[in-house]
């Protein structure tokens, strides 16, 4: 993919406003059947879309073929062209209320007054991370509202987007053409100005890339931000022992493998409600399912810095486990668990690296998570029995956008609320029009 200048990103730009133009004069449904038929594409195990995805991201990501596979597998399970249309009906429809327009007129309710949905001329996306299913929604969301899409390829996926450009321009030529991506260097500070300048900016990155984006957008802009992100397991009492722990912890070894962690959804400590110390039995359980899996999902291949800062997260356990009362490191072929003393959190460097922490009960767990409430993701969860019930509340009240069971942290719905915002509406001028 060759590097656009400053100015030819500009000029795509300009382009894409006019191709969105011609697409906002489309019935919506055209469009929502289109990206329909492109999900099923990459749904389909046997698609030239999978096929070129599973060939070429182990290379580009280091994750392992079978990794890949197995994410897409259970990560597009649910992603379905009907899933698509529900997604715009929860989102657009607000029982019959709110309309998505494309200059149309709008609809008054019995009540006298309809929401409009327009979309912006077009929306910059910034893309972000080596896992591939985040795309397709930053991708195809911006266009169901009617808005030309510029995409800026992930240095750490460089194949995704691509294909997904070629599956819609060969679905629908006109959509096909109010979406674009580029790639170049991060500072390339001409061409990064002018991917900043359309009217909608998405971002996914690190908290420092955020402010970076933020400080080069203006107020009459607008910017939807997906930053640093990570989520946490939570094993109670019903699962700390016998076949429901040796269920809790396969289901647990499958969220921690897939990806090798790096998802936002993926956990990176797990807790376990009513007990004082980690109990041998469940981390022998939790380190005999993660060799399990990894059998079947070998670990990737991580880059120089990130080996690194694994081999030193595991040297610094083994000295603690020999110095500090309550640490106890298991490390295998390919994961690292690290029994804690405490509630407190510590960093993670990846990897297949899971801290396991024990917590008196639930207020100790929310006293626990609360330092991570601007960046907590997903909670999962096993063994809480009746107490599920009052943790969601609570846990969303903390932060998380997504609490489900174990086994299920790598698969959510398309219509999930990533960082706690719709997947539609974010990216729409909204207007209420009354009788």
């Amino acid at each position: 993919m060759r590097t656009p200048s400053g100015a030819e990103v500009l000029g795509i730009l300009a382009e894409l406003r006019g191709a969105g133009a011609e697409l906002r004069r489309r019935p919506r449904t055209e469009r929502v059947e289109a990206l329909g038929r492109v999900l099923e594409r990459f749904r389909d195990p046997r698609s030239e879309e999978r096929r070129e995805l599973e060939a070429r991201l182990p290379e580009a990501s280091g994750f392992a073929p079978e990794t890949i596979r197995a994410g897409l597998d259970l990560a597009l399970e649910r992603w379905t062209a009907r899933a698509l249309f529900e997604l715009v009906e929860d989102e657009l429809a607000c029982g019959g209320r709110a309309r998505l327009t494309g200059g149309g007129r709008a609809r008054l309710t019995d009540g006298g007054r309809a929401r409009l949905a327009c979309a912006f001329p077009a929306t910059s996306v910034l893309l972000g991370g080596a896992v591939p299913t985040p795309t397709l929604v930053a991708l195809l969301a911006p266009l169901v509202l009617g808005s030309a899409v510029l995409a800026r390829a992930s240095s750490h996926d460089p194949v995704t987007a691509p294909v997904f450009a070629r599956a819609l321009a060969a679905e629908h030529p006109e959509l096909g053409a109010a979406l674009r991506v580029v790639s170049f260097p991060s500072g390339d500070a001409d061409a990064m100005a002018a991917l900043l300048s359309a009217e909608c900016v998405v971002a996914y990155g690190s908290d420092e890339t955020m402010e970076a984006v933020a400080s080069r957008t203006g107020p009459a802009q607008r910017l939807v931000r997906h930053g640093h992100r990570l989520s946490v397991a939570v094993l109670g009492e019903g699962a700390l022992s016998g076949p429901e722990l040796e269920r809790a912890a396969d289901a647990l070894a499958l969220d921690v493998a897939l990806w090798d962690q790096s998802g936002c959804l993926s956990p990176v400590a797990l807790y376990l409600l009513g007990t004082e110390r980690v109990p041998a039995a469940v981390l022998e359980r939790l380190a005999a399912a993660l060799e399990r899996i990894g059998e079947r999902l070998p670990a990737g291949r991580p880059g120089a810095h990130a080996a690194a800062e694994l081999a030193v997260e595991r040297g610094t356990a083994e000295l603690r486990a020999a110095a500090e009362p309550g640490v106890a490191l298991v490390a295998g072929a390919g994961f690292t668990l690290v029994a804690e003393p405490d509630a407190r959190f510590r960093g993670s460097p990846l990897q297949r690296f899971l801290r396991v922490h024990p917590v008196a009960g639930v207020d100790a767990l929310l006293a626990a998570l609360a330092p991570l409430a601007p960046h907590l993701a997903a909670v999962g969860i096993a063994g809480a029995g009746g107490r599920t019930g009052n943790l969601a509340p609570a846990l969303a009240a903390l932060g998380a956008s997504r609490i489900c069971p174990l086994g299920h942290m790598q698969a959510p719905p398309l219509a999930w609320c990533h960082d706690q915002q719709g997947v539609l509406l974010p990216l729409a001028r909204l207007a209420d029009v009354e009788a």
